[in-house]
């Protein structure tokens, strides 16, 4: 059984950065594609960014490309997702979840879910 736990939620103005985490429980985080993705009000979950077991291969939605950066701690099973340049548009509840098969950009593709970080972005 695979436990995801987001954490690192807030409020910030715009412009500002924020880095939210991802803590793993299980032994088979250092071998699963990770994900982080988001759910504003009234929208459906959005794919932001995922990541390789070894850190070489990222993905990334054109929304968020340049701004977001994913990475991962295998040592100490943690995902990271470092929020630059954030804008009201970003406020959502973010999630974390692990990949069980198929494209790393499909929401289908993963599994196992934390129970999401709510950011909020003033202006």
């Amino acid at each position: 059984q695979v436990q995801l736990v987001e954490s690192g939620g807030g409020l910030v103005q715009a412009g500002g950065s924020l880095r939210v985490s991802c803590a793993a429980s299980g032994r088979a985080f250092s071998t699963k594609i990770m994900g982080w993705f988001r759910q504003a009000p009234g929208k459906e979950r959005e794919f932001l960014a995922a990541i390789s077991p070894i850190a070489g291969t990222t993905w990334y939605a054109d929304s968020v490309k340049g701004r977001f950066y994913i990475s991962r701690d295998n040592g100490k099973n943690t995902l990271f997702l470092q929020m630059n340049s954030l804008k009201p548009e970003d406020t959502a509840v973010y999630y974390c979840a692990q990949l069980i098969g198929g494209p790393a950009r499909a929401t289908s593709s993963y599994d196992y879910w934390g129970q999401g970080t709510q950011v909020t972005v003033s202006s």
